[in-house]
């Protein structure tokens, strides 16, 4: 499934002039800014899967992901300090969680929307009181749901601030084991596998035989897996930012420090710290792959959410495995949006049948494994 909220990684804004203002739209042409001119603003690949979703789960989902999006802007406003930033993301989950008055959300809207850099961020943040206003009108077991999995996200962005929060391209600081690095992408991507599961069973009837801990537990591994993906493609961009999120523990074993990822020409000697997140990515992958073909092949829409984001992770993956160039930050690793787009052409073909939705994963997952047996 798609992931709500990933720290470091901005949100995808158009950058167009701001045309239409939160404050234009409310009752049911709230929700229909939220299914269009917002949602667009913020991702334009997320939107794909909202809009692909059972109509049942799509208004949850998509204010689930808003809540995210506006955590994670708050939580990466690069003018304000780390631990104002932290103070801002308390009280945002307080608002979320019920502790806090509507009012403060307007104060943050106030104090936040002119700092953020792009028009996307800007009109997230002015649209804050509008969001909670949808999440209040959800029914209980949803607004449950959502409040809970924003929570936990909301968790790993500190988790993140308080790691990273002082770092900087002359301060790097690295995540020290495995274990922290499981946790960090837990908090952040995990959780929505079981937020996912927990919605789909409560929204489809079909999905009753489901051993709920069993498809909590695929979930999260699906979360994992694109977690770690966005890990592996940005960490050129993250670690000029003082970020290190390949543990200190794997690197040693390499002969590395996080410095040497500094330095483009360490490509060669970097190569079994991205062969080793690759192979972790791969095996996460896996759990992901059983979660779609265990979703039944009647619920196109269920399948075609879940599916395009593991073939455009697998995707991103291959192109990371092939590249000579992975520590360059110049060098952008992105499927094109006409692959994209034929991604999902072809699996609405396929998406009914479990033997080409396996062939159709597994066409993509060699190429990843032949690129890195190569190295």
């Amino acid at each position: 499934m798609p992931i709500l909220a990933c720290r470091g990684r901005k949100v995808n804004g158009d950058d167009s002039n701001d045309t239409c203002r939160p404050t234009d739209c409310n009752g049911r042409d709230s929700r229909r800014q939220l299914f269009t001119t917002l949602l667009k603003r913020v991702s334009r690949a997320f939107y794909l899967s909202i809009r692909v979703l059972p109509s049942g789960m799509r208004e949850s989902v998509a204010i689930a992901y808003l809540l995210a999006r506006a955590a994670d802007t708050i939580a990466d406003t690069p003018s304000i300090a780390a631990e104002r930033r932290l103070e801002h993301l308390g009280e945002f989950r307080a608002i979320v969680e019920g502790e806090s008055e509507i009012h403060t959300a307007t104060r943050l809207s106030s104090v936040l929307t002119d700092l953020q850099p792009t028009p996307g961020e800007r009109y997230l943040l002015g649209s804050l009181l509008e969001v909670f206003d949808l999440l209040g009108k959800l029914n209980e077991p949803d607004a449950k749901a959502v409040r809970s999995v924003v929570k936990t996200l909301t968790s790993g962005m500190a988790f993140d601030l308080m790691t990273f929060g002082s770092s900087n391209f002359g301060n790097l600081t690295s995540l020290e084991t495995e274990e922290q690095l499981d946790e960090y992408c837990y908090l952040v991507a995990g959780c929505v596998g079981e937020f996912w599961t927990d919605l789909s069973m409560a929204h489809t009837s079909s999905l009753l035989h489901w051993d709920a801990e069993d498809m909590r537990t695929l979930g999260v591994r699906f979360g994992l897996a694109l977690q770690l993906t966005n890990i592996l493609r940005d960490a050129p961009k993250d670690l000029r930012m003082g970020r290190c999120y390949l543990p200190n523990s794997e690197l040693e074993k390499a002969g590395l420090s996080a410095d040497d990822l500094l330095d483009a020409a360490n490509e060669c000697r970097s190569r079994p710290i991205l062969n080793w997140g690759i192979h972790r990515t791969l095996e996460h992958f896996g759990g992901a792959e059983q979660y779609i073909l265990a979703i039944p092949r009647r619920n196109l829409r269920l399948r075609l959410a879940a599916l395009w984001p593991v073939l455009i992770g697998l995707g991103t993956l291959a192109k990371l495995a092939a590249s000579d160039d992975w520590l360059n930050p110049d060098t952008r690793i992105k499927i094109p949006r006409g692959a994209v787009y034929g991604i999902i052409a072809l699996s609405v073909l396929c998406g009914r049948s479990n033997v080409l939705t396996r062939l159709l994963i597994r066409r993509i997952r060699r190429r990843v494994e032949q690129s890195i047996a190569s190295y």
